[in-house]
């Protein structure tokens, strides 16, 4: 009877020994994946601080772009003026002749 509890408790011990075992490796396997998954996490915040300076630098240089056009739109309407006003001048000079 004792020899049996003996083989018993051998059993249980390998088998406890084996578990232990098994969980040594998947502690080791999940602590690769956490370094993993951090150094994508890094990765992606550095990503997304590039992308969000890159999307402020585009943010200026369109409103720089917009105050251009605006700026040009208006030197282009002014000049039309003045073109008019030179053509009605030409005509009213040429009328007079």
């Amino acid at each position: 009877d004792a020899n049996r509890q003996i083989s018993e408790y051998r059993f249980k011990l390998s088998k406890a020994e084996q578990d232990i075992t098994t969980l040594e490796q998947n502690i080791g396997r999940l602590e690769g994946q956490v370094a993993r998954y951090k150094n994508a996490a890094e990765n992606a915040e550095k990503v997304e601080d590039e992308l969000k300076a890159e999307k402020r630098k585009l943010q200026r240089e369109l409103r720089t772009a917009m105050d251009k056009i605006e700026e040009m739109e208006m030197t282009n309407s002014h000049l039309m003026k003045r073109l008019e006003k030179m053509k009605a001048n030409r005509t009213a000079l040429l009328s007079q002749q």
